[in-house]
């Protein structure tokens, strides 16, 4: 049976649900495969019952259980005339891949139909070729070496806030070495010829 390539969502509200059992918590990644790829799940029982080999009362009961909590809604469209379903149409009641939601790293992450892109790519810290090369390319006189060094004391850390743009970083020091911040630039030369005074103790016990 031909599966939906589209990606499935179990958002914290349906995955950690106490009254949700597992199979229904797949069921509802199921429908929000669903909705991505054609707009709404219109997936008969019969349908559901083959994907995952199970009996119609199965569905029916997982069905049920996320609707009585509020997780779906199922709207029957009837036959002109007639009181046969054509169809039925399975909704989400809140729809995940339209919500704003914070990740593990505390980075915000946007979410569309079809894209999910974060507003904050995980930092990698750079090598000191890289901000050499940088450097070279900015014209500027910041030591690669001392940069690096000024911010592996700090974790890599700009104030209470984990860094996350190296080169913005850069041009922050090329601000202040114009002299818009000195009192500043100060303090940072003060706190790097301490680093680099014991980095160099260091060096001198080992050899």
């Amino acid at each position: 049976m031909e599966k939906p390539n589209y990606y499935a969502v179990i958002p914290a509200n349906v995955r950690y649900s106490k009254e949700l059992t597992p199979n229904a918590k797949l069921l509802y990644a199921e429908i929000t495969a669903l909705c991505n790829m054609n707009g709404k799940c219109t997936a008969s029982t019969q349908y559901f019952c083959k994907l995952y080999e199970v009996s119609r009362i199965s569905i029916q009961k997982w069905l049920k259980i996320l609707e009585d909590n509020n997780h779906i809604k199922r709207v029957n469209i009837y036959k002109p005339h007639s009181k046969q379903i054509e169809t039925r149409v399975i909704t989400l009641v809140n729809i995940p891949c339209k919500e704003k939601f914070t990740d593990n790293n505390n980075t915000k992450v946007y979410t569309n139909t079809n894209i999910t892109y974060s507003n904050n790519k995980r930092f990698k810290k750079p090598t000191i070729l890289e901000v050499k090369k940088y450097c070279i390319e900015r014209k500027n006189k910041i030591d690669a070496e001392a940069f690096i060094a000024f911010y592996e004391s700090k974790n890599w850390y700009v104030g209470s806030n984990k860094m996350s743009n190296w080169k913005q970083a850069i041009i922050t020091w090329e601000k202040r070495d114009k002299k818009e911040l000195p009192q500043t630039m100060s303090k940072i030369h003060q706190h790097l010829q301490k680093n680099l005074n014991v980095k160099e103790k260091l060096k001198k016990q080992f050899e």
